[in-house]
């Protein structure tokens, strides 16, 4: 039996389209053989690439194809979302891959596509890896129609996030507040418009990760004071200490969501190192797991209420 010569490099490795290899000078009748596999209308892989194989690949070299085998096609939705690492709810994942067309042309129809069209603004397509997609803002104004206003403002404070030195290789937030709310303002009409109101006038630079926002907005809706978010301790002489997660300056309360990381040998010294010095401070600090975030935040909200309590908070309007 004849072996057939491999595929050019570029086409072995992940899906592509008939047209790309039509590019590189690939026959019809090679594509035809046992060892290439017919993913979907004009979209082809090798048969080594199986599924597990083509999970592992990164997101923008599992979706290329899709975007490239119909004109003027862009990952859009929860596929963008994923390409741009937004922290998405795992219930919401209905497994295919969402693909935006402008407006006045026909939606992408083809298995595990979910197709859309819409109005395509200037700076709302980037191009990642050769991967064309929705920006972070228009991805995050897309999701809005499905997901709830939590979910959305855990979202937005992923993208406002101001990033630190220490712990992130870049120097700006992915977006701001007035990038999001222009992309608001530039779809007045779009389904899901006002939950991306709301989650945006929710939303707080600051926030490090998805249980903080969770957190902080938990302890709003039981109708507790508004904390501050990473903001460093100030002691009485000036002098700034540490940031907790979230804050009460007046109540000399902070709230430190703990992690998997807080486990380590060494984490749990530092942790306990800090509540050392903030109890030096007069502060109480209240730590808070992922068992507490269990059934609405309920334990969570309760113990920050405690702290609250104790330090003299009644609930009613907040003092001057």
């Amino acid at each position: 039996m004849r072996i057939p010569e491999p595929l050019p490099a570029p086409l072995s490795f992940e899906p592509f389209t008939v047209d790309e290899a039509d590019a590189y000078g690939v026959s019809r009748g090679r594509l035809r053989h046992g060892r290439i596999v017919r993913l979907s209308r004009s979209i082809k892989c090798v048969d080594a690439l199986d599924l597990a194989d083509q999970q592992q690949l990164p997101p923008h070299r599992r979706y290329r194809a899709y975007t490239r085998v119909t004109l003027y096609s862009v990952a859009s939705h929860r596929t963008a979302a994923e390409v741009w690492g937004f922290p998405l709810p795992a219930a919401q994942n209905d497994g295919l891959l969402h693909i935006l067309r402008p407006a006045g042309m026909a939606p992408q129809r083809r298995e595990g596509v979910c197709g859309h069209t819409g109005r395509l603004f200037s700076g709302e397509v980037c191009v990642v890896d050769g991967l064309a997609l929705t920006s972070r803002e228009r991805t995050w104004l897309d999701l809005a129609h499905r997901l709830s206003i939590v979910d959305l403002t855990v979202i937005a404070d992923f993208l406002i996030r101001v990033p630190r030195p220490e712990y992130d290789q870049r120097v700006a937030p992915y977006a701001t507040k007035s990038s999001l709310q222009a992309i608001i303002s530039r779809h007045g009409g779009k389904r899901g418009i006002r939950k991306a109101r709301l989650a945006l006038e929710l939303s707080r630079v600051g926030a490090d990760s998805p249980p903080e926002t969770r957190l902080r907005l938990a302890l709003a809706e039981a109708s507790l004071p508004e904390p501050q978010v990473n903001e460093p301790i100030q002691d009485d002489d000036g002098g700034l200490h540490h940031q907790p997660d979230l804050s009460y300056p007046l109540y000399r309360v902070a709230v430190e969501y703990e992690g998997a990381g807080h486990s380590r040998t060494d984490q749990v010294e530092r942790d306990i190192g800090r509540e050392e010095r903030i109890r030096g401070l007069g502060w109480t600090e209240v730590r808070i797991s992922r068992r507490h975030m269990l059934g609405d935040a309920r334990a969570a909200v309760n113990k920050v209420r405690a702290a609250l309590a104790a330090a003299g908070w009644r609930p009613g309007p907040s003092p001057a």
